[in-house]
Formats: structure tokens, sequence, C-alpha cells
């Protein structure tokens, strides 16, 4: 049951950050009613700093170390912008994404981090890899050590980070010989007191990592480091873990910094009041730290109440830090170092300290509360049967079923228009200008994001796709829009983001009115026409013999449907996200030779083939293992998970396929899916060769369709 309160502040969190990723739990618990929030990260997961070290050595899998921003956003009711701010203009109230209009703001945070990276340094562009950001680090990292045979490691900065990223790299490819130096301008662990420092300079003996001190690194080579005495330092895998600092885009924003950092005052406020920042970008100018995960986790709960208080009117909270804290370090294997107020222990049990701590606040994301909606005591007949046990699908999953649509269509009267060409089931209708062949289709899809900005475009995509598969071109389309509930200054907001971005995608096709109103939710259609310089490709015309192409994977169904339920990996959503806003021109003019075509959608590849059988009056047979699946859909397919349209078209008696999870996907609804052709055979051997065609089956003699 949709909440009636309308939007009326926008609240986006830029970056993905520890202090940010709790605020999206707690918000998910407790959010305030009329703020739509957002949150803007490069990837669909922010690893966690304190497991990082537990995971270049090889105790934790990537899938531990990340904390996926994809269901931690869809627990907190907040669109999720894949991307990389670029600029914040606090005049205008606006962030910069690259590849999508800007992004309005009434209240922003800001939780990036810092990079290591040193773009000064000769050759590190080029052969060397940043230990900050995280995420692009974990990643090469895996790559290295899946790899590595006789492995030569560089850490350049032997502060604390950098000693446990050596010690965590010797550990894991100690079954390889490795060579891994530890280069420092000055002494390693010179920061630490002697207690602390003498046992973590013993564990890097004991490890084998060899120190370079006072040693100034003037280049970094694809094989080695180079020194200003001109000593070459071995190393195929060279990392930056010294001198971090802010991203360079935070010094344009205009407001107060010190050493590049945001300057903030205890309650998290930076010198615009109505953006907030913390974590290692943000300077405490009321009582300065050093920068530590312990920190940007404690500031979590203030960040919460103080964003809230900025959004409604209220009291805020002041953050104070406290004076020292532990600090449990990573030694390689399963041992640690405590150290607090000059007194330091070693051993197995405080690795197993830590990692206890770091699992516990790792399981607040993975362990996220049902927040269920309950239904009132007493309902109609059939309300619980028609909900179901799942939530209710968006985008082609929402489809009316086939036999419910037929049923319905078969009510109409017959035309007898002579500029209208009847063409039964076929993706859109034909239409006869004069001497111009016109085709004329119309697509509306419920949300399946919350983020307007790719819901144009999947729409978009979605409804371009029956005037591609009839070999037509884009000509002229209108605009349905409802919106959710919003003030009027959110109203022109969304309205802008999505016109400009549907405008933008429409193939050639040009955008020349629409008609827009609020509901319950977003819903976005398109009805589009397309001009045919050739005779139009129909389901009807395949031939026996014909061999059959796909032009993207299909699972899209089965992904939206784990999305809604947080059930499935944020990287398989934004992959398939990808796969859905993928156009189709460019693979509708390899087939403008096809005998028969249609775009896969709401019907499945099942259905939508039986469509063309049926037209054509001939069989198809389909290679289960040829027809290619998006990331994640088996998997998801395999536990159980199926769409809302699933059941109505697995009820297709044209069709026989094996009770298997690859058999249920060839009935999974598709959004944005490609295009499914009958090809002449001759034609087979030449789009083979082509990227993102598939070869599936072939058709066949009598009817209906096999998959085997």
């Amino acid at each position: 049951m949709k909440s009636t309160i309308p939007y009326t502040r926008d609240l986006v969190l830029v970056g993905g950050g520890h202090t940010h990723a709790l605020v999206l739990r707690s918000w998910g618990m407790n959010p305030l009613p009329g703020v739509r929030l957002t949150v803007i990260n490069p990837g669909p997961t922010a690893p966690y700093s304190g497991m990082l070290p537990g995971f270049v050595a090889g105790h934790y899998t990537r899938v531990e170390l990340d904390i996926d921003l994809v269901q931690l956003a869809r627990f907190a009711g907040a669109r999720l912008i894949a991307g990389k701010a670029t600029l914040i203009d606090a005049v205008a109230k606006t962030i910069t994404v690259p590849n999508r209009p800007d992004i309005a703001y009434d209240v922003a945070a800001i939780d990036v981090g810092v990079t290591s990276e040193m773009p000064r340094l000769a050759g590190f562009a080029d052969h060397g890899i940043p230990a900050k950001p995280l995420g692009a680090f974990a990643s090469r990292w895996d790559e290295y050590r899946a790899s590595a045979t006789a492995p030569k490691v560089a850490v350049i900065g032997g502060g604390v980070a950098g000693a446990e990223l050596a010690m965590a790299m010797a550990h894991a490819l100690r079954d390889t010989s490795p060579q891994v130096s530890l280069i420092d301008r000055g002494e390693v662990l010179d920061s630490f007191d002697p207690p602390a420092r003498n046992r973590l300079l013993a564990a890097l003996e004991e490890l084998g990592v060899t120190l370079v001190e006072h040693a100034d690194v003037v280049e970094v080579r694809a094989d080695a480091v180079r020194l200003a005495d001109d000593t070459l330092i071995a190393s195929d895998f060279t990392t930056g873990a010294a001198g971090a600092h802010p991203h360079g885009w935070i010094a344009d924003i205009g407001l107060d910094l010190l050493s590049g950092s945001l300057i903030v005052g205890p309650t998290l406020q930076t010198s615009d009041p109505n953006i907030f920042a913390v974590g290692d970008c943000a300077h405490l100018s009321h009582d300065p730290r050093p920068k530590a995960g312990v920190f940007a986790v404690r500031q979590a709960s203030y960040l919460f109440d103080n964003l809230r208080a900025r959004l409604s009117g209220g009291p805020m909270r002041h953050y104070h830090p406290q004076k020292d804290y532990l600090k449990l370090i990573s030694l390689g294997g399963k041992t640690a170092l405590a150290e607090k107020l000059g007194t330091a222990r070693r051993g197995a049990l405080l690795w197993k300290w830590k990692n206890h701590i770091d699992r516990k606040f790792m399981d607040k994301f993975d362990s996220l509360p049902v927040m269920e909606q309950l239904l009132p005591l007493r309902v109609a007949i059939g309300v619980k049967e028609t909900l179901g046990d799942a939530p209710m699908c968006g985008g082609c999953g929402a489809k009316v079923g086939r036999g419910a649509l037929q049923g319905a269509l078969a009510t109409l009267p017959v035309t007898e228009r002579k500029d209208i060409i009847s063409l039964p089931g076929d993706d859109a209708a034909l239409l006869k200008t004069g001497d111009e062949m016109q085709v004329f289709t119309t697509d509306h899809l419920s949300a399946v994001t919350d983020d307007p900005v790719l819901m144009a475009e999947i729409t978009t995509t979605h409804a371009l796709g029956d005037i591609w598969a009839m070999g037509a071109d884009p000509q002229a389309a209108v605009l349905s829009l409802t919106l959710p509930r919003m003030s009027a200054q959110l109203q022109q907001r969304t309205v802008t983001e999505i016109t400009q971005t549907v405008a933008r995608n429409l193939g050639g096709a040009a955008l020349v009115g629409g008609h827009t109103t609020m509901g319950d939710g977003l819903t976005i259609g398109l009805s589009i026409t397309g001009l045919c310089k050739r005779a139009p490709i129909t389901l009807a015309g395949a031939e026996v013999g014909d061999v059959l192409v796909l032009t993207k994977p299909i699972g899209s169904g089965t992904i939206l449907a784990a999305e809604m339920r947080r059930l499935a990996r944020g990287a398989d959503v934004l992959g398939c996200y990808q796969t859905m806003i993928k156009p189709q021109d460019a693979a509708a003019r390899l087939l403008k030779d096809a005998h028969a075509m249609t775009d896969v959608t709401g019907f499945g590849v099942a259905g939508h083939l039986a469509g063309i059988c049926d037209a054509s009056g001939v069989g198809a047979d389909v290679r289960l293992v040829d027809v290619p699946l998006m990331d994640g859909a088996l998997d998801l397919a395999d536990a159980g998970i199926r769409s809302t349209l699933y059941p109505d078209n697995r009820n297709d008696r044209r069709i026989t396929a094996p009770d298997t999870a690859n058999g249920a996907l060839m009935f999974d609804p598709q959004t944005g899916g490609g295009l499914l052709a009958a090809v002449p055979k001759a034609k087979a051997r030449a789009l083979a060769k082509e990227p993102n065609v598939w070869i599936i089956g072939e058709i066949t003699k009598g009817s209906g369709v096999i998959f085997s």
C-alpha cells in the first residue's frame, strides 16, 4: 500500500561510504515522509575498508568484502544512480554525473573517501594501482592473485595502510615465493611508539617483506619501481598507499577546505548549510582527528538525525569524536596487533576479535530486516490470492496475461478502413498514408527502478523495439507520463529529467508532445511511429530451414523480480539494466533480410517465438544451451524466483520445454528485450561472427515450439 504523502524535498547522498551505508539502513527502518532519497555511487557495491587486508590475504571473498548498495537502496526506498559525481553546483543546487541530466537536491551529503592516485609520479597512471578507491583496487588484486606465478609486488607508502597491505599480499602469495617490497621516503611505521612499531616490524620480517627506506620513487614501470638513485625495485604489481588525498572535484564546489578536505563543524555541515560531509573527505574543524573508519561509523547516527532535522526543521546534534581509539591491525595471517595509548599486544585472539567486529558490522547489511506492510484484518475474497506471496513486478512482468488480453481483443470489431493494413498479432499497426507505409505502436511500463532517468532509457528502448522489429525507422513519439505525488518543484525536476532522456534516446525520432498526470507510482509510456523504406518485416514469413537469431541475453524478468525482494546481486542488477537499455537499431540493420522478426518482451522467448510460428504456419526447435542468459539469471531461476507474469506464460500449450531453470527462463518476461528473427540459412554464417548475435535454433515443419 503506497503512501499518499507527496514528495516535497530531494535528499542526495554522494558516495556509498560507511557513514552513508549506515544512514541508508537507518532510513529504511525510519524514513522521513515527503523526502525522495537518492544515492550516487560509481558501482553497485561499496567495499568495507576494515576487511580489505583480510580480503587481500585471502581470508574473505569479494562478496564478503562488499556492501551491496543495490539491495541497500531497495531497502531504504532510495534510487541508486550508478555513476561518479564530478561536480556539485552549490548555487544551482545540482550534481553532475556524466551521461545524464544534472541531479537536483535540496540537501546533500558527501561521503566519497579519498584517493591514493599519484598523478605527478611518472608512469603511475599507466602501471600503478592506487589502494584507494578500494573497489577498483580489490578487482585488480583479484585478477593478479589468480594469475601470478612469480609475483613481484611493491607498495609505495610505509604507513599502517601500506604495511597491512604488504603483509596481506605476502601471506596471500606465500606459496609462490613472492618478492614483496614496502617503500617509504622516510622510515616505515615511524608514527607508532616503539612497542607497537617493533612488533609490526617483526611481523613484516617474518613474512619476508623487504623494507626500502629513505627512498624517493621517481617512476613506476610495468616491471619495476625506479628510485631517485636509479635503483630498480622489481614489481609487476605496484600499488600506492601513501599520501591519500581528497578527490580533485571537491575543490571546485566552492566550499571551505583544508588541504583539499571539506571543512565541517559539529553538525557535520560544510560552509553551505545544505551540504554535509563525513568520512575521510571531511575535516572536523572543531575537533580534528586522523582519517580512520571508526570515526566514519560513529558519525552515522549524527548525520542521520541532522539530515532529518535539516529537511523537516528541528534541532541538530553535535558530533564530538573520542580522543583515542583502539587500532586493530591485520598481520597477514590470522593474527592481529592491538594498539591504544602506546600499549600494544599481538596474537591470534586479537584477529578473532577483529574478525568478530568486522563481521558484526557487515551483518547489518547482509541481514536487513523485512519491513512488511500488512493488509487490513478484513479484505475481500480473493485479495490475498491475487496479491500472492511476492511483490508485483514492474516493467513487462506487470503485463496483462496472454489469455486475458486475447479474450479482450477478440471482442473488438474488425475495421473497414482501407488505410489500415490488418496484421493480427504483429508488433505494430501498419498504416498507409499516400505512398508511405507507416508503423504505429504504443508501450507503457510501470517502474522497475526509482531512477526516472534510467526508467526513461528502459522505456524508450523497449518501445522502439516494435519499430525496429518491423524494419522501420523511428519517426515521431508522444510521451504519456504518470508521476508519483510530488510538489510542483519536484514535478518540474522529474519531468525535465525524463523528457530530456527520452528525446536523447529516440533513435532519430522526434518527441512531439505528450500528457502528464500523477498517480500511485511512476509509469512511462510512449506512442511511436516509424516509416518503412522497404516492405515491413512481420511475424508471418518464416520458412522451414530458417535459422533463429536472438540479439540480447534473457533473464530480466527473473532478475528484476529478485531485486524487488533484495535477492539479486547488485552487479547482476546493474548488468541487467545495461542490457535493457542497449538500443537495437544496429541489430535491426543486420537483420534487414529476415523473413520474420519480433522483439522479445512480455511473453518471453517462448511466447514470442510461438507467435512467429503461428503466423507463419511453421514449427521451431530451440537449443536451450545456445540461448544467452544474463549474469545471475540462471542461479535465481534455479532458486525458484519467477516473475509475476511467468505462470501465465508457462501455461501455453503450443510450447514444449523441460521443467528446469533453463526451461523456466524461456517463459521469462523481458523488458527492453532483444530482437528474435528467422533468417535465411545462407545469412547465418555471417551473422554468427557479429557480436551480440546468437543463433539459438531453426524453423521446422509442423507447428509448436520445442526447447531441448
